[in-house]
């Protein structure tokens, strides 16, 4: 069984700075892509940041500059450090990774994780 679990989420003012994290567990043979993709009340999910096993990297063009996304390979983790956070921020972020497992390819996610900026 693989599992992904968030952490790192919580409430910070306009400006602020918070770092998600992300951690794959269980029968992992491979891990291809892993990314950070957010929810707001009302909105469609939408891709935040993903990051390719060697390093290639993608944005959504509202946080380019201010979001930066980082992988582990060798523990399995992802992290997503976020900085100026802004009320538009706003969201559930959920945790995505594309893994190989003993049952072959699949796409997790995790359970998400709330980031609330407000004054």
């Amino acid at each position: 069984q693989v599992q992904l679990v968030e952490s790192g989420g919580g409430l910070v003012q306009p400006g602020g700075s918070l770092r998600l994290s992300c951690a794959a567990s269980g029968s992992i043979v491979q891990i291809a892509n892993m990314g950070w993709y957010r929810q707001a009340p009302g909105k469609q999910r939408e891709l935040v940041a993903a990051a390719t096993r060697d390093g290639s990297k993608d944005y959504l063009d509202f946080v380019k500059g201010r979001f930066t996304i980082s992988r582990d390979n060798a523990r399995n983790l992802v992290y997503l450090e976020m900085n100026s956070l802004e009320p538009e921020d706003t969201a559930v972020y959920y945790c995505n990774a594309n893994i190989k497992s003993y049952d072959g390819w699949r796409t997790y996610w995790g359970q998400g994780t709330q980031v609330t900026v407000s004054s």
